[in-house]
């Protein structure tokens, strides 16, 4: 469920001005939206989970005496967030605007009413997605999407529920229907010790998109924990791997997948 999403195509992003942070990439600067909402477990904001059964509308934090709450997120209409992306846009051109998350693609309507709307406008757009939403949700965006930023966590059913509750069959499927329909795509694939760093799972993932077309680059991105300090503040206990690839290791990667897959891999 969406935090915060009504059929008004109302939806959470940060409270504070900077929510939408400018990003360099070396070539273009693109500006990325943060959605509060996700589907696994697990390009800028930390991403605060708000628990929804007392933190639902803010009230808590608006009376708490102590000011131990603070929320994140506020509602706005659509339109809202288009006015505000717009008023950067001289900031970001020729870059262009990213919806990411959490999992944006929960709230599929609202994001294909803000790209709609960036694309009139003449902004280039991305989604940043896991893949593990309903056929439907991709099919609301992809006429104004100019690339899908698509995460690939493992290729083995069963090792990818293990690590992040579910089993990566939507996502596969998915992540074919683009290739069908010849919607741009990078690859993201965390590399993460103990759970998809062994050279078979990476040869296994390189040989899947091998046959794609649509595929226009590979990213590996060498897993970082610090996402622990919300594991504490959550009181929860951390399960975040505690080794971190070397930079030998993720070159590594990189070299399998460029081998294989014969595609731009970062």
């Amino acid at each position: 469920m969406p935090f915060f999403y009504n059929n008004q195509f109302q939806f959470v992003v940060p409270v504070k001005r900077d929510a939408g942070k400018i990003q360099w990439n070396g070539t273009r600067i693109s500006i990325v939206w943060k959605f509060c909402s996700c589907v696994l477990l697990g390009f800028v904001i930390i991403l605060i989970i708000i628990d929804l059964q007392i933190n639902l509308l803010g009230k808590c934090a608006d009376v708490c005496a102590y000011g131990a709450l603070e929320l994140y997120g506020k509602r706005v209409r659509a339109e809202e967030l288009c006015e505000a992306l717009l008023r950067d846009k001289a900031f970001y051109a020729p870059g262009g605007v990213t919806l990411s998350g959490g999992e944006c693609l929960l709230q599929s309507e609202a994001c294909a009413e803000v790209l709609c709307e960036m694309k009139k406008s003449g902004v280039n757009t991305a989604v940043d997605t896991c893949g593990n939403v309903p056929r439907e949700a991709i099919e609301k965006v992809l006429p104004y999407t100019d690339a899908f930023l698509y995460d690939l966590k493992h290729i083995d059913d069963e090792k990818h529920r293990a690590g992040t509750g579910c089993g990566n069959k939507t996502i596969l499927d998915n992540l074919l229907f683009l290739n069908e329909k010849g919607a741009r795509t990078e690859i993201r694939y965390p590399l993460i010790p103990g759970f998809n760093a062994e050279e078979e799972d990476i040869k296994a993932a390189a040989q899947f998109l091998k046959p794609l077309k649509n595929i226009i680059a590979v990213r590996v991105l060498p897993y970082h924990n610090l996402a622990g300090s919300k594991y504490a503040a959550l009181g929860l206990e951390n399960t975040l791997p505690p080794v971190l690839p070397s930079a030998a290791e993720t070159e590594k990667a990189r070299g399998i997948f460029r081998k294989i897959c014969n595609v731009k891999v970062k």
